[in-house]
């Protein structure tokens, strides 16, 4: 029996949540059933030679504009090509302009991966989702809160299956302590905070700005670190040259080396207004760092408040900075969160089961 051709779409091939899941989940299939293809409709990223590495084709549209008819052109070329047994699309980017081309182009199957609720979507973008899941074989959401919200939306529950995020196996930085500091050209006694995601708005990365300005007043020895790029770099870089702020938060920009770092961190934050199962949370407490987050579904799944880290109110700058401030100046408090939340995770979320839940979904829709 020949192996079924699996196309997944996605936005980009950036090292960010949705898009490390669709990369661990890819390269774990079993290559003698499934063949697979990974599409990135606007651009490549760091994760592309990841894949090309591992022998997994990356096909790279170009798209330019949210309305894009070339896209829409090459992607249907791409399909009619490959003809795939089943399309898999990730973010609403993919969701909308990937369903809509696989059905338009025959596709058998088709699923659809929600790796964040959808508050920020208006009638416009839940209205392409009511729609399009008429055609979609099963929706892949990675948390209770998402699950949640398609089902309060019109969603038929019958079709969502909740597939938690795969955490690999952790390995310890290859680093010092004092190299890594170094390297980011800070003080030896920094203590250094981090941002881990997209520069978009739901992140919120200007509440985790501002909490930083508040830790200044108190102490000199905190560093923020923003690790990753989106839309809204150049307003946040402004705006922290707009606060005075700017010679103690440093925007690193994509890194392929997060693993060497994450360990090295005093806390992680984690601002956003809403969430899926956050990436960024799961490797911070498997490395032994406590989280301060969002008090929201998804971050409730992985935080438990004063044991594994504390969760504060959307929008509460103060609450984010007295809590790291409190971390900052009660070291083994801190060491003892960051192990309650190691253990907590371990051996939770293994890659093995996003890996073979997924495949079971997809034998079942090809068998």
């Amino acid at each position: 029996m020949s192996a079924k051709r699996i196309l997944q779409i996605i936005p980009s091939l950036d090292r960010a949540g949705a898009e490390k899941q669709l990369a661990l989940l890819v390269q774990g299939l079993p290559r003698n059933e499934f063949d697979v293809h990974v599409c990135a409709l606007t651009c490549g990223g760091s994760l592309c030679a990841e894949l090309e590495q591992a022998n997994i084709p990356v096909h790279i549209i170009g798209k330019r504009w949210k309305i894009d008819p070339i896209t829409a052109w090459k992607l249907h070329r791409l399909l009619h090509h490959l003809r795939p047994d089943l399309v898999h699309t990730w973010m609403f980017t993919a969701n909308s302009y990937g369903r809509a081309l696989a059905v338009f182009s025959g596709a058998e199957r088709v699923v659809a991966s929600e790796q964040c609720d959808g508050y920020w979507k208006g009638k416009y973008e839940l209205a392409v989702d009511r729609f399009l899941t008429r055609w979609t074989d099963r929706i892949i959401v990675n948390s209770k809160g998402v699950y949640d919200f398609y089902a309060t939306r019109g969603i038929d529950t019958a079709k969502i299956e909740l597939i938690a995020n795969g955490l690999p196996e952790y390995a310890p930085s290859r680093l010092t302590r004092r190299e890594l500091l170094s390297d980011l050209s800070l003080p030896p006694d920094s203590k250094v905070v981090a941002v881990i995601g997209r520069l978009c708005p739901r992140k919120r990365i200007r509440d985790a700005i501002w909490a930083g300005e508040l830790l200044k007043v108190v102490r000199d020895d905190v560093h923020i670190l923003i690790i990753g790029d989106g839309p809204q770099r150049y307003q946040l870089e402004r705006f922290c040259e707009n606060i005075e702020i700017r010679d103690s938060v440093h925007f690193l920009g994509h890194r392929n080396d997060v693993d060497q770092i994450i360990s090295h961190l005093d806390v992680v934050w984690l601002a956003s207004s809403h969430e899926g199962f956050s990436n960024s949370i799961m490797e911070s407490m498997a490395a032994g760092v406590p989280v301060v987050a969002t008090d929201i579904p998804g971050n409730r799944d992985l935080v438990i408040h004063n044991t594994t880290g504390y969760l504060f109110p959307v929008g509460d700058r103060a609450a984010l900075a007295s809590w790291t401030n409190h971390l900052l100046d009660n070291p083994e408090k801190s060491r003892d969160m960051g192990k309650a939340g190691c253990a907590a995770l371990k051996n939770q979320y293994p890659v093995d089961t996003l890996v073979h839940r997924h495949a079971a979904v997809y034998r079942q829709l090809l068998q």
